[in-house]
């Protein structure tokens, strides 16, 4: 019996209702571009909050580093090397010396390092030696079932399906499949690269002419060879959520598609350069404005998922697996704006119906403050911040956009850090607070400290405060997934109601970081 590929079929329908004919109409880099902007715009609460996971992907992954310095720290106190290091410090200046003079500086670092000798054993070493290792490996993991989403919710949305139910899908599904092909795209340049060393090496054993000469050669071939993988292996993914196939299915897929549409696949490439050539050159120029973090989370947000939806519809429209998109006819200020007011209702109605969830945050977050408070004491006197000397050379603007880009990564990494088993979530207002904590007991002027913080952290802690109690839910949320009492539908609807409280939670965190950069630093200054 013959079995018939649904999804070409509805494409084939499609297309006689958009063009009148079931004959292929290939789409040109134009039409793929406006196609895959238009499915961006299209309801975006309904890909990006897989992008937004991909942010939380190093909270996530250190874990395994909380976890060793934990097993570090109970090793310590159990063998009483933390005592005895405790001892040896006390009876030492710790204040460090002007780092403008060399000599001082090794002085005081032989003269402090004999009393961190008991903290350097062989158990501790090896202790932090395995968990790195596993924290690095639990990243890989990691990268590869959040990868396996974004393009399963890009799939999905490309076939005019609904994106997270079908990103949840593949992350179930797929995340081994794309593991193999990280993996397999290392392996082979790891390969490609042991060919030229060892041809060159060897040719230069036998003479140095020939040695050159190879070396010239094997470097021409190998950066040909290595961009041919790269650019394979840019349109495996593509091909792995299209075709729905495995590691090998994917490469010849790719590969195939390349051959076919090698215009397409060139074109993909030159924008995909531009646009990273841009996003470099705009991470420069605005890292002297405070722009830094801004950058980095436009380009996992936006550019990430741009690309991914170009090179999809491109593989797509040559599988004829795409189905028409119409253009979005609301202007994008429009959009914009009803997003900043959705955001701000679906934030708000959150917090209302979550009290017992922001409890918790608020607990972990004041508890572990204590604790940073309490576990610098030592150090009270010997090692001081001061608020007053961080704001020298404070420029507005700046610090604004600066703080503004990383208190806004800080929340989103931690709501959606959150969907890894509520865990992610915990450590990292446990992380913000031990911080805050600790600054604030080895602040010299806390009178000052306090006055900085008043007027925007009426704003940003509650901001904050709600970035932990989403992450708390979302990890609910997902255990219940995980266990089978929630539907795909009902998880999918959880991402896309997180994805708006956090734009809620962006305008608070903008207020904020106006407040700080422009009023903060100064208005206390004349009366203390």
């Amino acid at each position: 019996m013959r079995c018939f590929d649904t999804r070409r079929v509805n494409a084939r329908i499609a297309r006689v209702f958009k063009y009148g004919t079931a004959e292929p109409v290939r789409m040109d880099l134009s039409s793929a571009v406006s196609a895959a902007a238009s499915t961006l715009r299209r309801r975006p609460a309904d890909l990006l909050p897989f992008y937004l996971l991909g942010t939380a992907v190093p909270v996530i992954a250190r874990m395994g580093l909380f976890v060793a310095l934990a097993g570090t720290y109970l090793h310590y106190e159990l063998t009483g090397q933390l005592d005895d290091a405790r001892r040896a410090l006390t009876e030492l200046d710790l204040t460090p010396p002007d780092t403008q003079d060399p000599e001082a500086v090794q002085a005081w670092v032989e003269t402090v390092a004999p009393a961190l000798e008991p903290l350097a054993s062989p158990t501790a070493v090896l202790l932090l030696t395995v968990v790195t290792a596993a924290t690095l490996l639990l990243a890989l993991l990691t990268y590869a079932a959040v990868s396996a989403g974004q393009m399963s919710a890009v799939a999905g949305r490309v076939r005019g399906r609904r994106g997270l139910t079908a990103g949840i899908a593949g992350v179930r599904g797929r995340w081994l499949t794309f593991l193999g092909l990280y993996v397999t795209e290392v392996l082979l340049w790891v390969g490609v690269s042991l060919l030229g060393g060892l041809a060159i090496g060897g040719a230069f054993l036998v003479n140095p002419f020939l040695g050159a000469a190879v070396a010239l050669v094997a470097l021409l071939v190998g950066l040909t060879v290595l961009l041919l993988v790269r650019a394979v292996f840019a349109f495996a993914p593509a091909a792995v959520v299209v075709d729905e196939t495995g590691v090998v299915g994917a490469v010849e897929g790719a590969g195939g598609f390349i051959r076919s549409n090698p215009v397409d696949a060139l074109a993909y490439v030159v924008v995909a350069v531009g646009v990273l050539v841009a996003i470099s050159s705009a991470a420069s120029a605005l890292a002297f404005l405070g722009g830094g973090a801004v950058v980095a989370l436009a380009s996992a947000v936006v550019a990430a998922p741009a690309l991914d939806l170009l090179k999809t519809v491109l593989y797509g429209d040559h599988r004829d697996a795409v189905a028409p998109v119409e253009p979005v006819d609301a202007r994008l200020r429009d959009q914009f704006v009803g997003g900043i007011r959705r955001g701000w209702r679906e934030m708000t109605g959150f917090v209302r119906r979550t009290p017992g969830l922001h409890a918790i945050a608020i607990l972990v977050g004041v508890g572990f403050g204590v604790i940073g408070w309490l576990a610098v004491d030592p150090l009270v006197g010997a090692v001081t911040t001061s608020i007053e000397s961080r704001l020298i050379g404070h420029l507005p603007p700046t610090a604004a956009l600066n703080f503004f880009g990383n208190n806004w990564s800080v929340a989103i990494a931690t709501s959606f850090g959150g969907v890894a088993f509520v865990i992610p979530a915990l450590s990292s207002i446990a992380f913000n607070g031990l911080a805050l904590g600790a600054t604030a007991a080895l602040e010299e002027n806390l009178v000052a400290l306090l006055a900085f913080v008043a007027p925007h952290g009426i704003l940003e802690i509650p901001a904050l405060f709600i970035s932990g109690a989403l992450g708390i839910h979302l990890g609910i949320v997902s255990w219940r997934a995980f266990r089978g009492r929630l539907s795909r539908e009902a998880f999918a609807d959880a991402l896309e109601n997180a994805f708006w409280v956090l734009m809620g939670v962006g305008v608070l965190i903008a207020v904020a970081a106006c407040i700080e950069g422009f009023v903060s630093p100064y208005y206390w200054q004349p009366f203390l």
